[in-house]
């Protein structure tokens, strides 16, 4: 096996030219409100600072692992060198490793057993003298066993494999795992459904769009590749390069051209990128887009596809007579004279410029056919159309290819001149018209995104751009700050929602510079990360625009960090400083954002609330000028009403709270009820659902006519009784303000619950 990993393309190998890349774990939220949503909608988007904590050393375990990354990432690269680490004894906890290719599920034929499927099917597998000793030592200890799946493209691949398979044919592989009848498909959903080899560790290589709903479930683990980072990339090219005056001026142009570089985030990509620097002799000559390097990539390809088809033509795979190559040609058809599994993802690119480029400039295809491979249409019923993510990016460098040099486009085009001009002239209208009459209030974070893409491509974007929940890639980070440049030069001004979006603090800083930026969301870590840099850095007026830019309001608080960040951005603004520093002049007059956060919702769940309260009732105090808190469904209790109590001392302003299903009592509404009496600007407050009984009636109906801005108390679903009914409805005489009392609960008989709503009308069911 070890040999056979070892392999890559023409003159490089995997020991030579490896880059360690970094692969972080990532947490499922678990929600439960949906069956199909993607993968990339089921995990928790971290913010830069928190992402570097989660990065993973090389002692975690786990039995079903989900590892996904973006196409060209550098999964199956990942994957070749975990099994040359574990040919070379480096991973001891394993007696066998398997990797199985996707590819295979297209054996149909039912000629197959888990042994065959596993010694021979197997990729990389060597011949192996005595198998059926060996699979006895398999079934024997199938805890020993990893089984890897890789060259499945979309989650609906796997997901088609954990359907439940028919009772008879479980029981016959149960019983016989040697039988040669089953299909490939039957074999690989018998193992990752723990039919076979139940205690073995499986490792599933995927992209992440796509539902995932089967698959989360089973997973204990998901594993994200990371890509490379600027060091990565470094590394790449002084093993790429072997020169070292050709690494040290590739090196230098690549710094000096920064799309390139940031593209270069996808190993993929850095390969191409590589390539063209490798042909490239000036600064000028290299390409500035996306568009520009798939298409020295195409010219190559067309060139040698035209000799590929002489060849087919006469039968022969010898460079006809008297034809001749360029160095530049020679060393591209060497250096991908066959596609291996390390590069799948970069073929399957190339093949779809090929069908985008016959799109483009055709001559039966219709304006209505283009149109239609056009980004963002709707499929039936207004629904939208997924593609695989390769056809995305190729879709992107088609509309770009359209605004490309018309000269060079004409050489791999055989219409006539004017031909070809009237063509384009009229593709690049509808293109033009398409992205012109798009709806942006209609396109989801991610669409906006790809949006941007195409207006870099091919030069209209609206003023405020969300991309939550949007992971934000280095070179999706530059896109969008080239687009928010040009349109800073037309006089516009932009509010970015970068919130859950993981965009690097060095994306961050760069973003937020823009004039062209008036305000922006992000996460509170990475904000306060670039805030010290640029104090440190002694970068004043950029610290300046950062700190009067941001933008918190209003604040949703669902993960436990959330709360955390948020405790640290209120101490800046109460001590105004950063971390251990002197009062900094910027932060004279505190923060604006928090001065400026009129809502905060605490959404931790009852699970997960325990870990986020104290930090709140902390950070609290400091929230002078919020109007509304929710803290429903946080399970606070009567300890946790207490501690609220001295917090809400602080907030005068506060117009709205919700304090549904805490498990409030009779004593935390007493604490509650003193303080809530001394709040001037309290119109709503909702107490639904907790535990209140008459005692606690008692407490709320004598401090009810104190509280004079009160128009709206809820305290449905408690405990009291028509006791503690009664009194509040006596306490509603002294409170001319409140339009509305709900109260009712189960332990109100129906007769008396209306008996007093004919004496005070306020009063009502729901």
């Amino acid at each position: 096996m070890g040999q056979a990993c070892q392999d890559m393309e023409e003159g490089l190998s995997l020991t030579s030219h490896y880059v360690d890349m970094q692969v972080c774990r990532r947490e499922i939220l678990r929600s439960g409100k949906s069956a199909t949503k993607s993968l990339d909608r089921e995990l928790i988007i971290m913010g830069d600072t928190d992402w570097q904590k989660r990065l993973l050393g090389q002692n975690k375990s786990k039995s079903y692992m989900l590892l996904f990354g973006n196409a060209g990432i550098g999964k199956t690269t990942l994957i070749r060198k975990l099994c040359l680490d574990w040919s070379n004894d480096n991973i001891p906890q394993f007696d066998f490793v398997f990797l199985l290719d996707g590819k295979a599920l297209s054996l149909t034929t039912p000629a197959y057993s888990l042994q065959t499927l596993l010694l021979n099917l197997s990729t990389f597998s060597p011949t192996c003298m005595d198998p059926e000793a060996v699979f006895t030592q398999i079934l024997a200890a199938p805890k020993r066993v990893l089984i890897i799946f890789d060259g499945f493209h979309e989650l609906r691949d796997y997901e088609s494999l954990l359907q439940t398979q028919e009772k008879d044919l479980i029981t016959s592989m149960q019983k016989n795992s040697k039988a040669q009848t089953y299909t490939v498909r039957q074999l690989y959903s018998a193992i990752l459904q723990r039919v076979l080899l139940p205690g073995c560790s499986l490792l599933l290589a995927t992209r992440p769009k796509g539902t995932a709903s089967q698959l989360l479930r089973r997973a204990d683990c998901v594993l994200e590749v990371c890509g490379f980072t600027p060091t990565d990339v470094e590394a790449y090219l002084s093993k790429y390069f072997t020169d070292p005056a050709l690494r040290a001026s590739a090196l230098d142009c690549l710094k000096n051209s920064s799309y390139l570089h940031l593209l270069c985030w996808n190993p993929g990509l850095c390969r191409l990128v590589c390539f063209v620097l490798e042909q490239t002799k000036s600064l000028e000559a290299l390409p500035r887009t996306l568009t520009g390097l798939c298409f020295q990539v195409l010219q190559l390809l067309s060139q040698l596809s035209c000799l590929a088809w002489e060849g087919v033509k006469t039968n022969s795979s010898i460079l006809p007579t008297g034809r001749t190559l360029t160095p530049k040609l020679k060393a591209f058809g060497l250096r991908t004279s066959y596609p291996l599994p390390c590069y799948s993802a970069l073929f399957h690119t190339e093949c779809s410029t090929l069908t985008h480029y016959h799109f483009l400039f055709p001559r039966t295809v219709s304006d209505r056919t283009f149109l239609q491979t056009l980004p963002f249409q709707s499929g039936p019923r207004g629904r939208r159309r997924h593609h695989r993510e390769e056809f995305e990016l190729t879709q992107r460098f088609a509309v770009g290819l359209l605004f490309h040099n018309r000269t060079e486009l004409q050489r791999l085009d055989s219409n006539t001149e004017t031909s070809f001009r009237d063509m384009l002239i009229n593709k690049q209208a509808l293109v033009t018209k398409h992205l012109e009459g798009l709806s942006y209030s209609d396109l989801s974070p991610s669409q906006v995104l790809e949006a941007c893409h195409y207006v870099y491509e091919a030069r209209n974007l609206p003023e405020v751009l969300t991309f939550h929940e949007v992971t934000l890639k280095p070179p999706d980070v530059f896109t969008v700050q080239n687009v928010l440049e040009w349109g800073g030069t037309e006089g516009r001004s932009f509010h970015l929602d970068l919130e859950d979006s993981g965009i690097q603090v060095s994306g961050l800083k760069a973003l937020v510079g823009l004039n062209s930026i008036n305000r922006y969301r992000a996460c509170i870590a990475d904000v306060i990360s670039l805030w010290e840099q640029l104090e440190q850095s002694g970068e004043e007026l950029l610290l300046r625009g950062a700190v009067s830019k941001l933008n918190i309001h209003p604040l949703k608080a669902t993960q436990v960090c959330h709360v955390e960040h948020l405790a640290k951005l209120v101490d800046i603004h109460v001590n105004k400083r950063l971390s251990d520093s002197q009062t900094h002049p910027i932060l004279a007059e505190g923060v604006p954002a928090v001065k400026e956060l009129h809502k905060l919702e605490f959404e931790l769940g009852p699970e997960k609330s325990p870990l986020g309260l104290p930090k709140l009732w902390e950070l609290l105090p400091g929230l002078q000028n919020l109007l509304h808190l929710d803290l429903e469904n946080s399970r606070i209790g009567d300890k946790g009403a207490e501690k609220l109590t001295c917090a809400l001392a602080s907030l005068s302003s506060l117009e709205i709270l919700n304090l549904s299903q805490n498990c409030i009592g009779d004593q935390g509404v007493q604490k509650l009820a003193t303080t809530l009496t001394h709040l001037p600007k309290l119109h709503c407050l909702s107490l639904y659902s907790n535990v209140i009984s008459d005692e606690g009636a008692a407490s709320l109906a004598a401090a009810l006519p104190q509280m004079e801005s009160l128009t709206e108390l809820d305290v449905k679903y408690n405990k009291l009784t028509d006791v503690g009914a009664q009194k509040l409805r006596e306490s509603l005489k002294d409170c001319k303000n409140i339009k509305t009392l709900r109260m009712w609960n189960q332990c109100i008989p129906y007769g008396v619950f209306e008996y007093l709503q004919l004496q005070d009308s306020r009063i009502l069911w729901h």
